[in-house]
């Protein structure tokens, strides 16, 4: 079932509920735009439509950056675990491998939370 879109700007056709459910995510449409299912002549705000309003629009600002901070958390906790192993005292080397185990750990949930963002591959 196809859908049109009114915005401000103009309107919109999208094939099915799903891209118009992606585009809202990803902020091509906004919660006052207006949605019109095929054949239908009552065109309804995307914030009323049930599925809409439950999905999530992209975090904005520093939440946004939660992905990049752990990145770069994560790289440095790796260089300081590889100088620890390399150090000759073997406590600091047991650090270190606790550290690298760590990073492992980091970087596996940024994988993950990256994997089950909105709008990728599933």
């Amino acid at each position: 079932m196809r859908y049109r879109v009114r915005t401000p700007d103009g309107e919109l056709d999208y094939l099915s509920f799903r891209e118009v459910e992606l585009a809202y995510i990803q902020g091509l449409v906004g919660p006052d735009d207006e949605v019109r299912e095929e054949g239908q002549t009552l065109w309804r705000k995307a914030s009323t439509i049930p599925l809409l309003a439950r999905a999530r629009p992209p975090d904005k600002g520093l939440m946004a950056r939660g992905q990049l901070f752990a990145v770069v958390g994560a790289v440095l906790m790796g260089i300081w675990a590889l100088m620890l192993i390399m150090s000759e005292s073997w406590s600091r080397r047991g650090l270190g491998i606790v550290l690298a185990l760590a990073t492992s750990a980091l970087l596996t949930r940024v994988t993950y939370k990256a994997f089950k963002r909105p709008g990728g591959t599933r």
